[in-house]
């Protein structure tokens, strides 16, 4: 059970970071485009921000210390069995 739900939450966390790292580029990519006088998108980004990249940074951080205190509580008491 515990195999499962850590392969799960490792799945759902990669997934994470890519949506993270696409909504990073598409930030740095529409400031330079706005910087530039070309519209790339950066109010979409903007919009976008609240509702979907704040709460997947924010799911990435919580799963990321999920992960790691289910390591370390299966290290520490299910390694001595």
């Amino acid at each position: 059970m515990k195999d499962k739900l850590l392969n799960w939450l490792n799945m759902v966390l990669v997934a994470d970071v890519f949506l993270v790292l696409f909504g990073f580029g598409w930030l740095a990519i529409a400031a330079i485009g706005d910087a530039a006088g070309v519209n790339l998108g950066l109010d979409l980004w903007h919009q976008l921000w609240q509702p979907l990249f704040n709460p997947a940074i924010g799911i990435l951080m919580g799963g990321a210390i999920l992960s790691g205190i289910i390591s370390w509580v299966s290290k520490k008491f299910l390694s001595s069995q």
